[in-house]
């Protein structure tokens, strides 16, 4: 049966990371910074939508939350560079692509969802050999902790714990730092 599922899952898989690379071709060629800053987030959240596929869903949540911060960041320094306006005028051909890379991504999520178990399923229950069956059985006995959650988080996933905890506290502090009201600049320098 997990094998079926496999084979079911790798036409999407490809098509997530012909996705993927599409956006990144757009990304590098385009001459629009804010349309690079877009493909580059549709990398990211292809990249976490891959994640899911994977059932990686820490890593996914993960993924989507340092994503939406670095678009914040990037999306705030395009715009006080990149002066480009607005015209009546709007390519056929960018529309085009427009709704094909938000239909694709949306096709994805729910295909994603589709692939999900149902709600409340104990999936590492059932399965024999689970990491989650050995966290249960010799969790206590061998970390010495006071409570099942903090020898998990704290002695067998430390280092996944520590580089997530790492990430999202520098993407907070990096959003922080860009999106601050007052800079540091003296009065008396000029604007760049």
């Amino acid at each position: 049966m997990m094998e079926r599922t496999v084979r079911m899952e790798m036409p999407i898989f490809y098509a997530l990371l012909l996705f993927m690379i599409i956006a990144t071709i757009i990304a590098v060629e385009t001459k629009n910074l804010l349309s690079s800053v877009i493909c580059i987030g549709a990398i990211g959240f292809g990249a976490s939508l891959m994640f899911l596929f994977l059932r990686a869903p820490d890593i996914a949540i993960t993924q989507i939350v340092v994503e939406v911060l670095g678009l914040v960041i990037l999306i705030r320094a395009t715009i006080s560079r990149d002066r480009t306006f607005i015209t009546g005028d709007r390519e056929f051909f960018g529309v085009v692509v427009s709704v094909v890379v938000v239909l694709v991504i949306f096709l994805a999520g729910i295909k994603v969802l589709e692939t999900l178990p149902p709600f409340g399923t104990a999936v590492f229950a059932e399965t024999a050999g689970a990491a989650s069956q050995t966290y249960v059985r010799e969790g206590l006995e061998k970390t010495g902790a006071a409570n099942l959650v903090a020898s998990v988080i704290l002695d067998y996933r430390a280092y996944d714990t520590l580089g997530e905890a790492t990430v999202l506290f520098t993407s907070i502090i990096g959003a922080t730092v860009i999106l601050r009201r007052k800079s540091r600049k003296l009065l008396e320098e000029p604007d760049i």
